[in-house]
């Protein structure tokens, strides 16, 4: 059976969870391939929402097994934090599954985070300060803890030693700050493994074998395509790979084992934290995109920045990641207006460009080209099919689908769980 990979096309806070959410009963196995406790999902079940944060969506699914993989920074207090809450609301997280190979985030790496952001002053990246870069980088320098570290104090007490003796020269001598113990911090991360070990697994073996059997995989991304290390706005990204690549060295599925990457775009644009954005309105229209979107971060509570859809972003991440499909959230939140400005192109320098700049230089330049759709007054959210829609918003569902170049098969129209329209099945 295939594995599916579903891929955030913009910076994040697309709506990810209530697509996991919806195709749940579909799946076996749901998997979070990237990222920390720096994301999250809202995914809303009747009169009940739920913010997760490190646990895959599919956790709210009875019958699925939520997947950690290798991929993900795990901060240990942060996901026994979340598992405590989601049990106390008779949500069982006893089939979580969670990779050995998975990178730790201790309490130099947050120390760290915090106080570098603040040295860079104008110039931060609007990190979250959760840990997150700085774990990503020590497991890229080969000197990370990893769950399995846990299973061996000695071990553990070698590695961390190891990566005191320059993360406390950093924090003393260049940040001012108290230094880190030692003997506190094994002690703290040995009993988190003595509660970890249960859900432990060799992910990559379960996944690959649950293939092998017939079995229906969901890859969850964090974050979004514009947030990825490698192809989004660098430096103003995230520390892993959201997009669909980093589907498989996230989870150790083979990419021949993908035969669908759905794209979740938001009917505009949202971004939190710094760094460009041709669309972003500052205006009474951010103000409205805002408040009739409820766009406020999961995790970090931030007001997330509002901006019109851009058709140009939506090219390159059908690019980048081989979208196959689409499902389009938060259309109701454009109901009522006269014209929907849509970006379709970008100035720059006077010139005109369909696709993105090369160049940070230029897209920090970019300004927005607008094509006006006509827009609809009416309540949208109850409609349960593409025929339900009025005539002007099925005309902006189509006209995004030619620029982006992949259809929409799916189409979110409210916050709940059957707030959804399937015009095409996903899985």
């Amino acid at each position: 059976m295939p594995a599916v990979v579903i891929v955030g096309a913009q910076w994040g806070d697309e709506g990810k969870g209530k697509v996991t959410d919806l195709v749940g009963d579909r799946v076996e196995y749901v998997v979070r391939y990237q990222g920390g406790n720096n994301a999250g999902h809202t995914v809303v079940i009747g009169d009940q929402s739920y913010a997760l944060h490190l646990l895959p969506s599919g956790v709210l699914s009875p019958d699925v097994v939520p997947v950690i993989g290798g991929g993900v920074v795990l901060d240990p207090a942060v996901l026994f934090e979340e598992i405590e809450g989601l049990q106390e609301r008779g949500v069982s997280c006893d089939r979580l599954l969670i990779s050995a190979n998975a990178h730790l985030i201790m309490p130099h790496h947050r120390a760290l985070d915090k106080v570098s952001e603040r040295y860079l002053g104008k110039a931060r990246i609007g990190t979250t300060g959760r840990g997150i870069g700085p774990t990503y980088g020590d497991k890229i320098a080969r000197m990370g803890i990893r769950v399995q570290d846990l299973f061996d104090p000695g071990i553990l007490r070698k590695k961390l030693e190891l990566a005191l003796r320059e993360k406390n020269q950093l924090l003393t001598k260049v940040y001012n700050r108290r230094g880190i113990a030692i003997d506190a911090v094994v002690e703290e991360y040995v009993t988190y493994g003595e509660r970890l070990r249960p859900y432990v697994a060799d992910t990559t073996l379960v996944l690959n074998q649950a293939l092998e059997d017939d079995k229906v995989v969901l890859l969850e991304g964090a974050q979004g395509t514009l947030l990825d290390v490698d192809h989004g706005t660098y430096p103003f990204v995230t520390s892993s790979s959201p997009t669909a690549g980093g589907a498989c060295t996230g989870s150790g599925i083979g990419p021949t084992r993908i035969t669908k990457v759905i794209g979740i775009l938001k009917a505009y644009t949202t971004r939190v934290g710094s760094g460009p954005f041709p669309t972003e309105l500052l205006d009474e229209w951010g103000e409205f995109l805002r408040k009739t979107g409820g766009e406020y971060g999961v995790t970090t509570g931030r007001n997330r920045r509002c901006g019109w859809f851009d058709a140009v972003i939506g090219r390159y991440a059908t690019r980048v990641n081989g979208m196959t499909d689409y499902f389009l959230t938060k259309l109701d939140v454009l109901s009522g207006l006269e014209k929907v400005p849509v970006c379709v192109a970008y100035e720059v320098d006077g010139e005109r460009t369909d696709d993105l700049p090369m160049t940070q230089t230029d897209f920090h330049h970019a300004t927005p080209v607008y094509e006006y759709l006509d827009g609809w007054w009416e309540n949208i959210s109850e409609a349960r099919t593409f025929a339900d829609l009025p005539h002007n918003a099925q005309a902006y569902v189509r006209r995004l689908e030619e620029m982006v170049g992949a259809p929409v098969s799916a189409i979110g129209v409210g916050p709940g769980r059957d707030q959804t329209m399937e015009i095409r099945p996903l899985i």
